[in-house]
């Protein structure tokens, strides 16, 4: 089974087609939880792992995956990769597919450097050995080809995926991915055709490739025309609750099946303590309630 229909085999088993972002700034985590630990970088790394794992048991039944933005790990120097390390490995020990947000993108030895970290294997002496070791990470393919061919190359030896950044949920994307080219497509829709055509040789059982696409829920209209286009391209859908994505949008991106995206939310999930009627300390029965809403709204507009 490659590691789309392993994916897909989650959503399957929690009817439920989301991630939870896991991107957790400091000044968000409850009192409750900071007030144990030390302010400095390792107190600050060791409420993150505390924090995050209780998020993780309260949902691992319910939600098929989780996705660490790096960035909020890294802050915190070498507690905070730490953090990011152990975060991985307990969701995967629970069972939860897990992406790392790393947007990593870069040509020859580095890309592949990349990989070796997060997807494949590192070369020690005579021996390899795998580091991060996470499901999926997120690529940025805006070098073109050889910046992303290394990852694409693991993904086939380890049975690993990437999610390849195409349109993106943040206000300012159009910048540069709207723009149109000579041939009169947006670049947005020619890097859509690089990964359907990138994807060809890793499409499983369920007619989806394990090398994916980020295409934000803030967009619909180009989230459609991506869908038409990209016919064996799974998407990882930012953009939903907190930064305006809906949910009946959100739908353009499946197929007739109720495949085809997983959604991502990250504060509307990591922060749900702070907007419901549960006391703080209960924070992760919060996230599992909100879980179980999100879900309900996707899959009334997604199945219907």
């Amino acid at each position: 089974m490659n590691a789309i229909d392993r994916l897909i085999e989650n959503i399957r088993k929690t009817d439920n087609p989301t991630v939870m972002g896991l991107d957790p700034r400091y000044d968000m985590l409850p009192k409750c939880v900071t007030e144990k630990f030390s302010n400095n970088l390792e107190g600050i790394a060791d409420a993150i792992i505390e924090y995050n794992k209780a998020l993780i048991d309260a949902t691992y039944d319910i939600i098929p995956a989780v996705k660490p933005q790096i960035a909020f790990y890294e802050m915190f120097g070498i507690p905070g990769i730490k953090a990011f390390e152990e975060t991985c490995k307990y969701a995967k020990q629970k069972g939860m597919i897990v992406i790392a947000d790393v947007k990593r993108g870069d040509i020859g030895s580095t890309a592949q450097g990349y990989s070796n970290a997060f997807l494949g294997k590192t070369p020690i002496g005579i021996e390899e050995k795998e580091i991060f070791n996470v499901d999926f990470v997120t690529v940025n393919p805006y070098m073109g080809t050889d910046c992303v061919k290394p990852f694409i190359e693991d993904c086939k030896k380890y049975n690993k995926g990437i999610f390849i950044l195409v349109k993106t949920s943040n206000p300012s994307s159009g910048e540069l991915q709207d723009l149109k080219l000579e041939n009169g497509k947006e670049v947005y829709m020619q890097v859509a055709e690089l990964v359907e055509k990138w994807g060809e040789e890793l499409i499983g059982e369920n007619g989806y490739s394990s090398i994916a696409a980020v295409v934000g829920a803030t967009y619909p209209e180009q989230l459609k025309q991506i869908r038409k286009i990209a016919k064996h391209t799974y998407f990882l859908i930012p953009g939903y609750g907190a930064q305006g994505g809906k949910a009946e949008d959100i739908a353009l991106g499946f197929d007739d099946n109720g495949l085809g995206g997983i959604i991502n939310a990250s504060r509307s999930l990591m922060c749900a303590y702070q907007k419901s009627e549960f006391d703080e300390k209960d924070y992760a029965k919060a996230t599992r309630q909100e879980a179980l809403r999100m879900r309900d709204e996707l899959n009334k507009y997604i199945k219907k």
